[in-house]
Order: structure tokens, then sequence, then C-alpha cells
């Protein structure tokens, strides 16, 4: 297996003739701790020449919805037969890049989420009511395609979204959102920003990705404990 793009959480390898395997296993977006935008991502797509099969490999926790809906369309328009298996986690954003799919598969201890779109702004109000109707616009598009692609109702996909749903391999599969369950996954990589999320299950709290309250306690920790030692 060759790389043509290796970096921490995203590379591309050719497999063999013809065969490339992608991996996102970070952020959607460019930001200051890394992440693939959907600019990195066109020029790295093509520089692929010739390719009839395109392993995507995702276990990410979203990012920005924009560069995330560009990802997507990339890839349902490029030639090759894309196959998506989601390691471990889709959120967000993510899950839609795993319906650019033309065969999308989960592993059985693997999670994909679906939510409404958010986003921090500031301005007047007619500024403010100009980015609602964005949102709204937004939330309109990953409806659709979330829609498209599993045959679900539109009224149960947006109700889904605002609960804010995680769903199992089962339960993605059951939905529409899977094709089928692959064997269980012990993940190479993990996420590390879904503590932003209201309902995020149990088994993604690994001890190597800390609420953000325990990361608060043990800065603080460690400051007292460093100022108790300052002598002047």
């Amino acid at each position: 297996m060759v790389n043509i793009v290796n970096r921490k959480g995203y590379r591309i390898n050719a497999k063999q003739d013809r065969e490339v395997e992608i991996l996102i296993y970070e952020e959607i977006g460019a930001g200051w701790l890394g992440g693939i935008s959907a600019k990195q991502f066109a020029e790295d797509l093509k520089g692929l020449k010739n390719v009839e099969r395109i392993n995507l490999r995702i276990n990410s926790e979203g990012g920005s919805v924009f560069d995330g809906h560009a990802i997507y369309n990339l890839l349902r328009n490029h030639d090759a037969h894309i196959i998506v298996d989601i390691d471990g986690l889709a959120a967000s954003i993510a899950s839609v890049i795993a319906m650019s799919g033309d065969e999308i598969r989960m592993a059985e201890n693997g999670f994909m989420m679906i939510h409404d779109p958010w986003m921090v702004a500031a301005g007047t109000a007619a500024e403010l009511r100009e980015q609602a109707e964005l949102m709204d616009k937004v939330q309109e598009k990953l409806v659709n395609t979330y829609a498209k692609r599993t045959g679900a109702d539109e009224k149960d996909i947006s109700g889904w979204m605002a609960e804010e749903t995680w769903m199992t391999a089962e339960e993605a599969l059951e939905r529409g959102f899977i094709d089928s369950i692959t064997e269980e996954q012990r993940m190479a990589a993990c996420v590390h920003h879904v503590d932003r999320y209201k309902h995020v299950p149990q088994a993604l709290m690994e001890p190597e990705t800390p609420r953000l309250d325990n990361v608060k306690r043990d800065v603080n920790s460690y400051l007292i404990g460093s100022l108790k030692k300052l002598k002047l």
C-alpha cells in the first residue's frame, strides 16, 4: 500500500491498480487544531488519476457544514465506485459525507449521529434574522440529503435531527442510513471533541477523550500545585 497523502487523521493510500483508500479520522474543516478542508480534499481528489474504486473510511465528530457538503458533492460527482466504512463515528456533517457512498457499511461497535445545524453568530437583529434564514436553508439541504439516501420520511428525519439522534449500527441499518454491518473495529484513532454534543453514548466517552469539565479541573489542580511550590 503506497501513501499518496499521509498525515495525522487524514490519509490517502493507493491499495492497488485504480483503487484507493481515503481515511478521514479528524474534524471536517481546517482549523487551529487541524482538520480537512474541502479545498484540500478537492486538490487531493483531483490528483487521483484513473481511479475506479474509492474506499472511504470515516471516524469523525463532524465540523464545518459547508466543507462537509462540498466534500460530499465532490465524492458524489466522482466517477469511481465509492464504498464508505464507518469505522468508529460519523457524527454531524461527517454523517452527510458518509451518504456519498454507493455502499455504506458500519462497524458493529460504530455510531452515527445526526442533529440540527447550529452556529455562533453576532450582529444586529436584521443580521441575526438573515443567519437564522441561512440555517433554515442548511437544515433543508441536510434533511434532503438524508432522505434521498435512506428513503425515510423527511418529517421523521427532521424529528431525529431535532433530538440529536445517536444511532448504533443496528439502528442505522434499520433506518436506511447504512447498507450493512461489519465486524467490530478496534480503533487506532479516537475522536476528541464529542463533549460539545448533548447525548453522547457512554461508549464514546473514553478516558483518552476527557470531558471539558475534567480538563478544567485538571488544569486548575496543576495551577494550584504550581502556586504552592512557588517561593518568592
